[in-house]
């Protein structure tokens, strides 16, 4: 086990954030339904982590700035820092986490899909998508997980209650 830096700076992202840092840095988010996308270059000890809550902004929202809250923004908010660091997507272990069933006692139907489910399926697309190899996830289920991502180390520690049956 790498062992921490002595100063290490805690960030913890709501949900629409996104941080890309240094070794020195360990991200926590708490999540519901949205996704939390963790990538990390074992080499530079540098990597980032969203916080995504839907997979595209709406039609209706027509501004160029880039915002968190969706997948294919913060992919885009991802490469500029590859871009910056001079690395690519193939050099990073890439992690997913989230996408759970919040709302288990509403009745679906057939053709109804859930906003987790939206969230999963784009996630595992766009990380396909930009060359990103997915290492690990932790997605589905019911309820919330914890999550807390170490730069220093890569490791990416998840909590989360008991499902009910």
């Amino acid at each position: 086990m790498i062992q921490a830096p002595p100063d290490v700076m805690d960030i913890f992202l709501q949900p629409g954030d996104f941080y890309f840092g240094d070794k020195d840095t360990r991200i926590r988010t708490l999540l519901g339904s949205c996704v939390a996308i963790t990538i990390w270059h074992p080499k530079l000890h540098i990597g980032g982590m969203c916080h995504y809550m839907l997979p595209r902004r709406p039609a209706h929202k027509t501004t160029n700035d880039l915002d968190g809250r969706y997948a294919e923004d913060v992919m885009q908010m991802f490469m500029h820092e590859l871009k910056r660091s001079k690395t690519k997507p193939s050099e990073y272990k890439a992690k997913l986490f989230g996408g759970g069933n919040m709302f288990t006692q509403i009745k679906k139907s057939e053709n109804h899909i859930s906003i987790s489910k939206q969230n999963i399926d784009f996630g595992r697309t766009v990380m396909a998508q930009y060359g990103f190899n997915v290492h690990a996830e932790c997605m589905g289920g019911t309820g919330h997980r914890n999550i807390i991502f170490d730069l220093w180390s890569g490791d990416v520690w998840v909590r989360r209650p008991m499902e009910t049956l």
